[in-house]
């Protein structure tokens, strides 16, 4: 099978929860996850209709960066930043991402905004929250999120457009969807705030291969795959 057949197969997957959600397909985004996938495979899923990707280690986001450089300047594709950022990484994620979507940090969101004040450019960034309490993952815990949110989404240089979240590694689907679930409930509780810079935070960036049915239940405008579309890493 071909990357375009798995996003054949994949788009119909998202739209089929999200009818069965009672939904609208067309509110559901699809970021391929290019993690350890080469720069060739990345234009390969490029050619075949994917306009949003989403990198995890900064160091294949620079690797990549040269293929992607006039498809991004074109505004054809668009480069999330989709893991966890560390400080003095910032320059080299901004360079080529169109959002970072993995801050939980005041430090890193400071020097995003530094940076991008500097440039006289606004960088989209969500929140991610650990909605599962797991110590494995990063994000902000739940309960701090919603305060996190309204302080970041003040600074300038940067636009809060919403929330991300790596659901509970459980097959107890009624957990992971209660993971979900309060993930949109951080989201309706920031954009009720009327807070500054708080009014264009709807995305919610949850669901990857296993629990994506699960996610679309729940809300979500995003959903981040990588292995149904490029087979197991």
């Amino acid at each position: 099978m071909t990357v375009a057949d798995n996003l054949a197969r994949l788009r119909a997957r998202i739209d089929a929860a999200a009818v069965a959600a009672g939904r609208d397909p067309s509110g559901v985004r699809l970021l391929v996850a290019t993690k350890t996938q080469d720069a060739p495979t990345v234009l390969e899923a490029l050619d075949a209709g994917v306009d949003l990707i989403g990198e995890n280690r900064v160091q294949e986001l620079v690797a990549k960066a040269p293929a992607l450089a006039d498809r991004v300047a074109a505004g054809t594709a668009a480069v999330h930043m989709i893991g966890h950022l560390q400080r003095n990484k910032v320059n080299q994620v901004l360079a080529t991402a169109t959002c970072v979507e993995s801050v939980d940090s005041a430090d890193v969101a400071a020097a995003l905004a530094t940076r991008c004040a500097a440039a006289g450019r606004t960088l989209d960034m969500m929140v991610q929250v650990n909605v599962s309490g797991e110590e494995t993952k990063a994000g902000v815990a739940p309960d701090a999120a919603a305060a996190f949110a309204c302080t970041v989404a003040a600074m300038p240089g940067l636009r809060l457009t919403g929330f991300m979240t790596i659901g509970a590694h459980s097959d107890d689907e009624a957990l992971v969807r209660a993971g979900f679930a309060r993930l949109r409930a951080v989201r309706d509780e920031v954009l009720a705030s009327g807070r500054p810079g708080t009014a264009d935070a709807r995305e919610l960036s949850m669901g990857m291969t296993g629990d994506l049915e699960l996610a679309i239940a729940e809300g979500a405008t995003i959903v981040r795959v990588g292995t149904a579309v490029f087979g197991p890493r």
